[in-house]
């Protein structure tokens, strides 16, 4: 090698330049097909992506149909409570008076009042038999616990004493209901059993009977201001069966 490039060799270089260049042409350039192919793999690749953040989406519910208020559905509330108070109702004029109490506290549910005048009966009654004047101070109006508070005075007075055991109520019935300037009263009529014997300072019994079940049949009268904070109904008049 004398430092001269031969002819051969020269041709070669050539040949070898074109061909890479004749590569490098057909390698860089982009066909109708191969774009195509491209814009297809982006939108599939694009729809994934899609479909993807659907699948992270919670989709709400239509609210085509308008929720009700809450003044709809105090009314719906009035109006069942209004249907079941039938139930209760002797006859149209305690209809009337239950419907009067019921739209002046919408609160009100005769199945829960009977509940309770239940249990004041029974507490009423055994307390006006052992003279506990502190618990009926609770459970009367002012004018019927000077009755009871009376009537337990005399009994003391005389030195009687009462043994009673209540054994049940068997009814207690709506006869009566009114709302009057403010105030609700309700009437039942209330239907036990009782074991009551009256004795005497030496114990004998002078009235009753300390072995038979007797069947009492009182008339009660409850009151309350439908205004008032306090929900607890006091016994304000008391009768006797006709």
């Amino acid at each position: 090698m004398d430092g001269r490039i031969d002819l051969i060799t020269l041709i070669s270089l050539v040949v070898a330049v074109v061909a890479i260049w004749k590569l490098r042409s057909v390698l860089g350039r982009r066909t109708g097909d191969d774009e195509a192919r491209i814009e297809r793999v982006r939108a599939q690749q694009q729809a994934r992506e899609r479909a993807g953040a659907q699948d992270k989406v919670v989709t709400l519910p239509r609210r085509d149909v308008e929720e009700p208020g809450p003044a709809r559905a105090e009314q719906a509330t009035l109006s069942d409570a209004e249907a079941r108070l039938k139930a209760f109702a002797s006859d149209p004029a305690v209809e009337r008076g239950l419907l009067a109490i019921l739209r002046a506290t919408p609160a009100f549910d005769p199945d829960h009042f009977l509940t309770g005048a239940k249990q004041a009966y029974e507490m009423i009654v055994t307390a006006f038999a052992e003279g506990n004047r502190k618990l009926l101070k609770d459970l009367l109006s002012r004018e019927v616990l000077e009755g009871f508070s009376a009537a337990i005075a005399d009994r003391e007075k005389r030195g009687e004493q009462i043994d009673q055991s209540f054994v049940g109520i068997n009814r207690a019935d709506i006869v009566e209901a009114d709302l009057k300037n403010g105030v609700a009263q309700i009437t039942v009529k209330f239907v036990s059993q009782l074991i009551s014997a009256t004795r005497d300072r030496s114990g004998e019994v002078i009235h009753g009977d300390a072995q038979r079940i007797k069947e009492v049949t009182d008339i009660w009268s409850f009151a309350r201001e439908v205004a008032s904070r306090n929900p607890n109904w006091r016994l304000v008049a008391t009768q006797s069966p006709n």
